[in-house]
């Protein structure tokens, strides 16, 4: 997995140039175009030299696909803010999410689903440590979601108020999260493999039915 100091700055750059070929290659020419010699062309580099900074070509296309995250990072606060409850965020929370995922689903099945050549670790903190901007200034207690890579402990961080407050069980948490999880990942494979049309607000719509079905169901049997 990709490591570095902040006080290699030399590191730093290389890597970033690298992230913002692959960046340019996914606004140009789509997600599925980009290839480590095309990355290693634009950049100036060997194609060999990258395989120093990055074990495998996805795991460049999810750094650089993370760049393309940062307009649902902006807008999730503002959806959060319209909740009154904390089960009224959660399912704004997933609004946003299912949203922004369903106009972009290749870039967030680079992010969210696809293999990287091992578990994601701490792949999205260390996006955000070089690129501080995306992240913007976001709630304090939205932060450790956010950065989550892995997609059942980002879940997880979100559904945890309602385990908190005693809404729901931690147990019928676990199992909410789950079902939820399954429903989000097969709308997008769905979209990518034009099983679904392109239409994001129709298929946030009819995610979100499920989502508050399953929370209703959890509520009630908590």
């Amino acid at each position: 997995m990709i490591e570095f100091d902040k006080k290699d700055v030399k590191k730093i750059r290389t890597i970033k140039v690298f992230i913002d070929a692959a960046a340019q290659i996914i606004e140009d020419e789509g997600i599925e175009n980009v290839t480590i010699r095309k990355v290693a062309d634009i950049a100036g580099y060997n194609s060999a030299t990258i395989y120093n900074y990055f074990d495998n070509c996805n795991q460049l296309v999810f750094f650089a696909a993370a760049r393309f995250m940062k307009d649902y990072i902006d807008e999730m606060p503002e959806y959060i803010a319209r909740g009154e409850t904390e089960f009224e965020k959660l399912l704004l929370m997933w609004e946003c999410f299912c949203y922004h995922s369903f106009q972009k689903p290749k870039i967030y099945h680079a992010i969210f689903i696809d293999d990287i050549g091992g578990r994601p670790g701490t792949l999205l903190e260390n996006y955000f440590q070089l690129f501080p901007k995306d992240l913007n200034s976001p709630p304090q207690e939205l932060i450790p979601m956010l950065k989550a890579t892995d997609f059942s402990r980002r879940t997880s961080l979100a559904i945890k108020p309602l385990v908190e407050n005693g809404t729901l069980s931690e147990e019928m948490a676990r199992e909410i999260d789950e079902q939820i999880r399954l429903i989000y990942q097969g709308m997008v494979s769905l979209i990518i493999n034009n099983r679904r049309p392109h239409a994001p607000d129709q298929n946030t719509e009819k995610v979100m039915k499920h989502i508050k079905r399953i929370f209703e169901y959890g509520r009630e049997h908590s």
